[in-house]
Parts: structure tokens; C-alpha cells; sequence
């Protein structure tokens, strides 16, 4: 995004326009930053090739994937529903990863039918349950088993996942217990190590050590994995000060490892190639004068992006329009929910707001829709897919009378 004689502009569109045309809340997409995110995703690695599984997750949107799935790129799912969507975007079943702690019987029927690529298992309860499936129908399944490194990701704790006290993934000694079990099993192909350990991760540091651990269990295991599963968690920069992720080293570390075991790797990034590609416009319902600080009270809420209330995440907020004015006092920007959690952000020296204008929270493309929700009964935003100076809606905006 850029101004563009004091006008905010995604792509070629005016933020003005995209308001008054289609309302608030809005979400949009860049189509043109999707792509650069794509290419250089591709870039990074392409000295190995990986099989890149976008990360459903982060963003559920059918049309989207469908754009993305045109780059080749897999998908990384964790629930039936999100199975069901890859396919539904006609995402090759033979690039497609099950991962997740708790699939139910069903979900591993439907996966096995479908003949993805892998179901990457994280229990000997999960497991068996695999293979009484497989054995029912006949059928050799491929699957993976997910390994917890424990090693910390150095991210937020609820975001990470390759520590010992976290629930995924599986102990060294189980893991060796597990192989053990599959080598002997008719109905299980044990073809790939997983693991996972966090998501936005800006230091490389991390998956050197991850890298290490599973380096030393392939060793002990002396078993062949057709694949290495290094998971996502590649942060991005949510604002100005952040560092970026060192891509180029983790890229010499991966191929260090590679000199070793001649697996192929497989990606699950989701935020790195979405997250910066989505905006959300709201419109300023009303500003609440207080002793300290301004309420300004937005049209987007908490259930339109969970993020802040959920991790406490801050999100670049910009105007639609510059102006010359600089508000004296602190402003704190709230959605209408009855919530004291329903807030986006506390900016000093913000350019003056009045009521009914229009602003802009950056970089929301990764679990900000996916986790919308419907609380209050508030409708779900648009969603508009921006190329150039195209608008596509890729999902429209929720009526009430389709909550009743």
C-alpha cells in the first residue's frame, strides 16, 4: 500500500473507493503482493525444491487458495473441513499434509479415500487408530509421525508448539517406539519425519536446533524418510522495527542437513504468504472523549480480527487520508462489542480523526478472517481480492438474516 497525492491506495484502488463502494468492515487482498510472496518464498529454497503446503489455517478462503493453488503449491490441512476446501480449490490430493493432534475416526477415513500425500500422526493412539482403518479397507497408507524437538521458537507461548510441555507432536523415546510399530505394520508406509515448532519465528536460530535434533533421531533410527516435514512458523514484520526472518541461513542449514539425508523437504508456511497481503478497512463510528485518552470507535470489532484480543497483537493502523493535524492526545482504537478486549490499538500522535472516516489496519491477510467469528451476531466483512485496479469479491459480506 501507498499514498498517492495523500489518498491510500492498495494496489491501484483508492481506500476511499473500496468504502463507499462496498461499505465497512472490508477486507481486501493484494494479488500482486500474494505473488511477490509466492516467488520469493520459491526463491529462498529453490536450490532444493521443497514441496510448499500453504498452511489453510491462516487463511480459509476458497477463491484465494484457488490463486494460490495456480503457483503449484500444496496445502497443509488440520480438520476435514479444511481437507475438504484444498480439494474443493483443486489442490492436487498428492500434495496435500493432515496434520493435527486430535483427528477423529471419520477424518481418517476421508483422508485415506481421498489418497492424500501424508497423514502426519502425533499419538500411538492416533496411530493404531490409522492402521485398524487402513487394515478395514485394504488399503497401504502413507503416513508421517510428528516429532517434538523440544525447541523453543523464541515466539509468543501460545503460538508455540516444539516445546516438551506443549501438546504436539511426539518424545524422542515414543517416536523410536513408533517406528518400531509401523516397520511391522502391513497397512502403514512410515514415510516421513514431521516437525513443527512454533509460528512467527524471526529468528533462524530455532530451526538450526530443530534441524540438529532430528539430524541426531534419523541417526539413531537408521530408518529411510522419503520426507522431512520442517513445518511453517516464518514470521513477518508487523511493523516498522521488527527484524526480518534470515532466510538465507536457514536456507545453508537445510542444505547442510541435506548432505546427510537426501529427503525431500516439505513446507507448511501460511503467514509468510499471506499475511502482509491483507488489509481491513473500518470506518470510525464515533470518538469518545476521556481525561487520558480518545476512544475511537471503529465498525470493525474483535470478532472481525481476534488477533489483539487473542495474543495482544498490534496492527499498523493508517488513515485513509493524510492530513496535517496531529491529535494531543493518545488514541485508542475499540470496536462496538461488550468486550473490554475489543481493542486494536493504543497509537500516540496519530494524525486527527473525525467521525466517519476511514482507516486502514495492515497486514492482516493470516488469521485474520479464519478466525472471525459471529459474536454478537455481527455479520462477517467482504472480502475483495485487488488486482491492479480490479476489484473481485471472493466472498460476499454476511447478511443478518443469514445468522437467524
Amino acid at each position: 500500500m501507498k499514498y498517492i497525492k495523500k489518498k491510500l491506495t492498495i494496489e491501484k484502488v483508492k481506500i476511499e473507493d473500496i468504502a463507499k463502494k462496498f461499505d465497512t468492515p472490508t477486507y481486501c487482498y493484494s494479488y500482486t503482493q500474494l505473488k511477490k510472496n509466492i516467488d520469493n518464498f520459491k526463491k529462498n529454497f529453490k536450490s532444493f525444491s521443497p514441496l510448499i503446503c500453504f498452511a489453510v489455517k491462516s487463511n480459509t478462503n476458497l477463491n484465494l487458495i484457488r490463486e494460490i493453488q495456480k503457483f503449484g503449491l500444496g496445502a497443509d490441512v488440520v480438520s476435514m473441513g479444511e481437507l475438504m476446501m484444498a480439494l474443493k480449490a483443486g489442490i492436487n490430493p498428492k500434495k496435500i499434509v493432515f496434520s493435527g493432534v486430535g483427528k477423529t475416526s471419520k477424518e481418517i477415513s476421508y483422508a485415506i479415500d481421498k489418497k492424500i500425500l501424508l497423514i502426519n500422526a502425533e499419538s500411538k493412539s492416533e496411530i493404531k487408530e490409522i492402521d485398524r482403518i487402513a487394515r478395514l479397507k485394504k488399503k497401504k497408507v502413507q503416513i508421517g509421525i510428528r516429532l517434538n524437538p523440544n525447541t523453543d521458537a523464541k515466539t509468543l507461548s501460545q503460538i508455540s508448539t516444539g516445546k516438551k510441555e506443549n501438546k504436539f507432536g511426539v518424545n524422542e523415546k515414543t517416536f523410536l517406539e513408533l517406528i518400531s510399530f509401523c516397520q511391522n505394520s502391513k497397512n502403514i508406509n512410515l514415510e516421513c519425519l514431521s516437525v513443527h515448532i512454533g509460528s512467527q519465528i524471526l529468528d533462524h536460530k530455532p530451526y538450526e536446533k530443530m534441524l540438529n535434533v532430528v539430524d541426531k533421531i534419523i541417526e539413531k533410527t537408521k530408518h529411510k524418510f522419503k520426507f522431512i516435514d520442517l513445518g511453517g512458523g516464518m514470521g513477518i514484520s508487523y511493523d516498522d522495527n521488527s527484524k526480518k526472518l534470515n532466510y538465507s541461513k536457514y536456507n545453508i542449514a537445510i542444505k547442510k542437513f541435506l548432505k546427510k539425508h537426501s529427503s525431500k523437504i516439505i513446507f507448511e508456511p501460511g503467514r509468510s504468504i499471506v499475511g502482509d497481503v491483507g488489509i481491513l478497512i473500518s470506518k470510525v463510528i464515533y470518538i469518545k472523549e476521556n481525561d487520558k485518552k480518545d476512544f475511537v470507535i471503529l465498525d470493525a470489532a474483535m470478532n472481525d480480527l481476534m488477533r489483539p484480543a487473542l495474543y495482544g497483537a498490534n496492527h499498523k493502523t493508517l488513515p485513509s487520508i493524510k492530513r496535517n493535524q496531529v491529535s494531543k492526545k493518545t488514541y485508542e482504537f475499540v470496536g462496538p462489542i461488550c468486550e473490554s478486549t475489543d481493542k486494536f490499538i493504543s497509537l500516540k500522535k496519530f494524525q486527527k480523526l473525525k467521525e466517519k472516516d476511514i482507516v486502514v489496519m495492515c497486514d492482516v491477510g493470516a488469521y485474520g478472517m479464519s478466525l472471525s467469528s459471529n459474536y454478537n451476531l455481527r455479520p462477517k466483512p467482504v472480502e475483495l481480492l485487488i488486482k491492479g485496479s480490479k476489484i473481485r469479491v471472493i466472498k460476499k459480506r454476511q447478511k443478518h438474516t443469514d445468522l437467524m
